[in-house]
């Protein structure tokens, strides 16, 4: 199971026309950056080692934590820069991470909990009325909980592979997070996955490998566009996707109460899930470009 090879050669060549477009492009003093290289402002682009920038926008998708699914509803950027990719071993493939100049390697957006602190959401066919009151009773500020994702690691720990991303086969992102529960019943320390139990999402951009007895689900590679003369790559329509991760229990939930509430939510949300029994499918549009351009960009707007 493959992603279609026309399209891989499609993206592979333009990911290659993209970093042609800025060969020979100088280094610059500081200045400022114009036009579609704004949005690549807290990119470390001038830190030894950085050859290339992302800047990604997650506008959509689901994640399944255990019994939980959580729609994707407010925006997550994911931004930094990146090495070129190794050349051998374990990491060969794969490009080595810096965190975003502002501190936001990835934004923290807080989405919804269908069914909040007591988990009752109406079934799908309920009438509208229903769903409704439902939402307001059990998802207003009191008794609402929202779930938020956080980098369980530093930027360091994150892995990219332009390759994979753009032939839709093998991990494309590996990412090291957890989720940050919130509610004012279960305190500001209320967490499922942690620097020392991080969840490890590998995501895909083709199919992804999930264990043995587990169905695989397909992501997409989107559609390419050339900005700035050919030196920013924007994908479109993209959509990665893991099966395959595991979660822990959750962990200080309720403050002082922990040891009473943290039984509660994991058996509410089915905590410790195994392998299999999770999935994360990530709409996005991706940007990505090259330190050599925004430097000479850079240079030309003092």
């Amino acid at each position: 199971m493959q992603a279609h090879p026309k399209k891989r050669m499609v993206v592979c060549l333009a990911l290659a026309l993209t970093a042609l477009a800025s060969l020979g492009l100088a280094a610059s003093a500081s200045a400022k950056l114009t036009g579609e290289y704004t949005k690549f402002q807290y990119c470390p682009y001038t830190t030894v080692g950085v050859a290339r920038c992302l800047y990604s926008v997650g506008e959509g998708g689901t994640i399944v934590l255990g019994k939980k699914t959580v729609t994707v509803e407010k925006p997550v950027t994911i931004q930094g820069g990146y090495t070129a990719s190794a050349e051998e071993g374990p990491e060969e493939n794969y490009a080595k991470f810096f965190a975003a100049t502002n501190g936001v390697t990835i934004s923290k957006a807080a989405q919804n909990v269908p069914g909040g602190l007591l988990g009752i959401v109406p079934p799908e066919s309920s009438p509208p009325l229903v769903k409704a009151l439902s939402k307001f009773f059990f998802e207003n500020a009191l008794t609402g909980v929202t779930s938020t994702l956080e980098l369980a690691k530093p930027a360091s720990e994150i892995r990219i592979s332009e390759l994979h991303l753009a032939e839709g086969v093998g991990i494309a992102l590996k990412l090291p997070v957890m989720v940050h529960l919130e509610n004012p019943f279960l305190g500001k320390s209320c967490f499922v996955g942690s620097s020392g139990s991080p969840i490890n999402w590998n995501l895909s951009s083709g199919f992804s490998e999930p264990p043995k007895g587990t169905e695989p689900i397909e992501g997409k590679i989107g559609e390419v566009t050339f900005l700035e003369s050919g030196r920013i790559l924007r994908l479109t329509g993209n959509e990665l996707v893991d099966n395959g991760w595991s979660a822990p229990a959750a962990s200080g939930c309720g403050g002082i109460l922990s040891f009473l509430v943290n039984p509660i939510i994991n058996a509410q949300v089915g905590l410790p899930s195994a392998a299999g029994k999770n999935s994360a499918r990530l709409k996005n549009t991706i940007s990505t470009t090259t330190a050599a351009a925004l430097k000479k960009n850079n240079a030309e707007n003092p």
